[in-house]
């Protein structure tokens, strides 16, 4: 298969299974990113609540990966990855409103990927439609 030859729903899709995994994996299981634990401790959790609390949701990150990257096509899916992002962005501006308005943000990475997310969804519709009998 041609990388050029790719549809727009499996770039998407793929984008959005790297974005769960590379911050699962990399900001909170292998290594725990300083940003992460700023966010993480506002919570107000111990320190060793916190380390935990970082590591679960990076375990849980890599699984949303792995149960995106298979179900993709179904809209509960999609409209639970919209969901989370969202909240995500929401729990940030509550907890460390000052890293929505740095360089790298966010707003910016979670707003992408829900537009990705529309895309898949957007596909997933017309081919619902087109299976219906007329």
């Amino acid at each position: 298969m041609s990388l050029l030859k790719t549809s727009p729903v499996q770039w998407s899709r793929l984008t959005i299974v790297f974005a769960w995994l590379y911050h699962g994996l990399f900001l909170k299981l292998i290594a725990i990113a300083p940003l992460e634990w700023q966010m993480s401790s506002s919570l107000g959790l111990t320190e060793q609540g916190t380390y935990w609390f970082i590591k679960i949701a990076g375990a849980l990150e890599v699984c949303w990966a792995v149960m995106f990257f298979a179900f993709y096509r179904n809209n509960l899916v999609i409209a639970l990855n919209i969901i989370a992002l969202l909240s995500l962005v929401f729990a940030v501006a509550l907890l460390q409103f000052e890293l929505l308005i740095e360089a790298f943000n966010p707003v910016t990475t979670n707003a992408s990927l829900v537009v990705l997310s529309l895309i898949i969804y957007q596909d997933n519709l017309k081919a619902q439609n087109s299976a219906k009998p007329h």
